[in-house]
């Protein structure tokens, strides 16, 4: 009998054989509340809790101050937050898990709050309607950025490049660069953010060449099959393409020549909170297109991420909320068990509460049943 593909199934993601198909999606929790920016103990507990997902991508972390635009987030740039890291992926490892890092810079979704006083950059100077940045004072009005010239595009990308070789040093299995939510890769791909007339903007081809030259300089240091991607197609409040369909189409089809360990692609299904209704579906289109792993992320539940998967819609679902609230969330479907229901207001301040006290079922006293053997059904 042929297996059956399924959450509980292992599958090949790059370099790593994972024990099963869930993927922990990087989640900003803002609990880097030292001066340094650095992952705390807290941030070591949060991730080993969770160390049962086949592959835990970390929440975005800057590759340099440019990349900053939220407070208490972690970068990957300096010798602490190597450190920092480090003691993360230590204790994954040791409770037997794999963790990637994601690669981050904001760009223009950002404030003078973490510049000097200084405007954050993009590809144009083109204010996102809509967008905040958190900084010390709340949540502020993003401003309009200033565009980054020509000549400092190459150290923009020697950013990512630096932080890749940081990652390595950190004991990270990998990492994903981030491509989506409107931030500066995005910015430079969607033509509604890049009105630049050099070869970084206009055509398909020049709007996707500083993401391609970033994957090249992080595959240069980690390996090709260590590197993912992540893109949001479907764009956002603050960011639209013209034709995402053709344009994500395009860069896909450039991703190919990289073998890259995974695709992650963010479509939000029908009736989710970030669902755009009014946004043509793009991730199916991507799928057929994309040569390796696809991971497909939007508000799944146990019951969706095994339709999908059964429909070879993906080979691997990320999961966000569910992983904040239910740190053995792989256990729960496993069992069937009820899920703990999340606290929002606890997403993004400092502290342990809500971040690190979610009980798991053994916590509660659940009678966990015998695990089944999908794998010979």
């Amino acid at each position: 009998m042929s297996q059956t593909t399924n959450l509980f199934t292992s599958v090949q993601v790059g370099a790593l054989t994972l024990p099963n198909r869930f993927a922990m999606a990087p989640m900003t929790r803002s609990r880097a509340t030292n001066e340094a920016t650095a992952p705390t103990d807290s941030v070591v507990k949060y991730y080993v809790q969770r160390a049962t997902a086949g592959l835990i991508i970390s929440e975005g972390s800057q590759v340099s101050p440019q990349g900053v635009g939220y407070i208490n987030t972690p970068g990957i740039y300096s010798e602490e937050q190597v450190a920092g890291w480090k003691k993360v992926t230590d204790a994954v490892h040791a409770a037997g898990g794999r963790i990637f890092i994601q690669l981050w810079h904001v760009g223009r979704v950002s404030h003078p709050f973490f510049h000097n006083g200084e405007l954050p950059v993009g590809p144009s100077a083109i204010k996102p309607e809509g967008a905040k940045a958190f900084t010390g004072q709340g949540f502020e009005d993003v401003p309009t950025p200033r565009a980054l010239e020509l000549s400092e595009i190459p150290g923009v990308v020697d950013q990512f490049r630096q932080a890749a070789r940081n990652a390595k040093r950190a004991g990270f299995d990998g990492a994903e660069i981030h491509g989506a939510n409107g931030y500066l890769l995005d910015q430079f791909m969607q033509d509604g953010s890049n009105q630049r007339t050099d070869e970084y903007g206009g055509s398909l081809e020049n709007r996707s060449r500083f993401v391609l030259e970033v994957v090249q300089a992080v595959v240069d240091e980690l390996g090709a099959d260590r590197v993912g991607i992540r893109l949001s197609p479907q764009g956002s409040a603050s960011i639209k393409d013209s034709d995402p369909v053709k344009t994500f189409s395009y860069v896909t089809e450039q991703l190919n020549q990289f073998n890259l360990a995974y695709l992650h692609v963010i479509e939000a299904l029908p009736g989710h909170p970030m669902a755009q209704p009014q946004a043509p579906a793009v991730a199916a289109h991507l799928r057929n297109i994309f040569n390796g792993t696809f991971i497909l992320n939007g508000g799944y539940t146990q019951e969706t991420a095994e339709a999908a998967l059964a429909n070879n819609e993906a080979d691997v679902i990320a999961f966000g909320v569910p992983f904040i609230a239910n740190p053995d969330l792989v256990e729960r479907f496993r069992v069937g068990a009820a899920l703990n229901t999340p606290d929002p207001s606890t997403f993004y301040v400092p502290g342990d509460k809500g971040y690190i006290d979610y009980p798991s079922l053994q916590e509660q006293g659940v009678d966990v049943k015998e695990p089944v053997d999908y794998q010979n059904n």
